[in-house]
């Protein structure tokens, strides 16, 4: 980026890490209106901020991927269906999609989730007040992905641990700190147990699929065969033709954790604040949970628990006005391309009835698609029926009041609130 280059981008030129991460929308707005893709020398790379422009960039892997050495989340648990794009990427995401399509999931989980809702609400509500981000959100995601990687119920403080240590070293990754001794040995841990999971489901999975089918002709089942009905979600990729090895199974179910917990428990807890934020909505959503639905989706677009997705330029191109040079970080805002008032009317207010709540881009758009988002759907609606439902009168704590920030994932610290016992 040449100094001519800088001062084309004035605005950009002034917007602090510190600013991105307590409180952005104010400067979103002056970029995507003057600037829509700006540089900004504090991220030593562009940021977009319109909700076309996010589009097009996110539906363009060939221009702007996300195969690069300096991804984030790649530095930390190595090569998955994050972190590759083309024929790579598929092989990566291709054995997780079918465990994770919607009737699946229904099928899978939702009596877990709501079961699981219930019972840390049911530990709570004697209490009269409590916190409800670490205290629920995040123990009730984490329990469900546990699930879904079959690891037992007794290890959820364990993915809550190893979770913690490779957000945080993402997190420093992402602010130019680089990756974190604690975040190293965290995934390694994960790792290592991921890996005993595979080998021990493959092996208990294999024997029971095969005395439960018919012979047929042929000794290997080709790559792309459908998961035998009933296997495990990593026995059936451990059983796709051999597309993955064990490793390679495991950066990807890091990536499943990763997402299963940190955007999940971004989700239930910004979802909660939205509705202690509102007491007549909280009693008309209680009334009527067919309602939940459409608050989750208003909240991930007013705020989206994964704020940025990270792009690099493959080669020399315009993006918007902006010329992008080979190897250019492209960081998309998902923050702001949900506020786009060329997209949402009153962008900045929280309105459940809008007609349009569906374009928002909290689970990204192109190649690179939430491949969870059905099960954080559930998730969310299962935790916020349980926390209207189980704990009377609930409202915020006037004394500790809650505020979403974050660079790259946005929540409150703390979520605070109090109810009838």
């Amino acid at each position: 980026m040449t100094t001519r280059a800088r001062n084309e981008f004035p605005i950009g030129a002034t917007v602090g890490l510190d600013e991105l991460d307590r409180d952005p929308h104010a400067v979103h707005r002056r970029l995507r209106s003057d600037e829509p893709v700006s540089w900004l020398p504090s991220l030593d790379g562009w940021l977009v901020t319109r909700h076309d422009l996010a589009l097009e960039a996110m539906r363009d892997a060939a221009t702007f991927t996300v195969d690069d050495p300096r991804f984030s989340t790649a530095q930390v648990i190595g090569p998955s269906m994050l972190s590759l794009d083309g024929a790579a990427h598929t092989a990566h995401r291709t054995p997780f999609v079918g465990p994770f399509r919607a009737a699946a999931v229904t099928g899978r989980f939702e009596q877990a989730a709501a079961e699981r809702a219930a019972e840390l609400v049911g530990r709570l509500a004697p209490a009269g007040s409590g916190e409800l981000r670490r205290g629920f959100a995040g123990p009730m995601s984490a329990a469900i992905v546990a699930r879904a990687l079959e690891l037992n119920r007794d290890e959820v403080d364990d993915v809550l641990g190893w979770y913690d240590s490779i957000v945080a070293s993402v997190t420093a990754i992402t602010a130019g700190e680089g990756a974190t001794d604690d975040g190293t040995r965290a995934y390694a841990a994960l790792r290592e147990r991921l890996q005993r999971v595979i080998s021990q489901a493959s092996r208990t999975d294999a024997a029971a699929a095969d005395s439960a089918r018919p012979p047929r002709a042929g000794a290997q089942a080709p790559i792309g065969d459908p998961p035998v009905a009933g296997l495990s979600l990593l026995a059936a990729a451990a059983q796709q033709g051999d597309a993955l090895s064990h490793e390679q199974i495991a950066s990807n179910a890091a990536v499943l954790l990763f997402g299963g917990i940190e955007t999940t428990e971004g989700m239930i807890a910004n979802a909660a604040l939205e509705l202690l934020r509102r007491p007549p909505l909280l009693a008309a959503v209680r009334d009527d949970p067919g309602r939940l639905d459409a608050v989750i989706d208003e909240s991930l677009r007013l705020e989206p628990a994964a704020a940025v997705i990270d792009r690099y330029a493959t080669g020399d191109t315009r993006l918007g006005n902006a010329a992008i040079a080979r190897g250019d970080l492209v960081r998309i805002s998902i923050t702001a391309a949900n506020r786009d008032p060329a997209v949402f009317e009153r962008p900045d207010e929280f309105d459940p009835a809008r007609t349009n709540l569906r374009r928002h881009l909290a689970f990204a758009q192109g190649p690179h698609v939430c491949v969870g988002v059905h099960l954080a759907r559930l998730e969310a609606r299962a935790a916020l029926r349980a926390l209207l439902t189980g704990l009377p009168a609930l409202r915020a704590d006037p004394e500790r009041p809650a505020h979403v920030r974050g660079l790259v994932f946005r929540k409150p610290a703390t979520l605070h609130a109090r109810w009838d016992q």
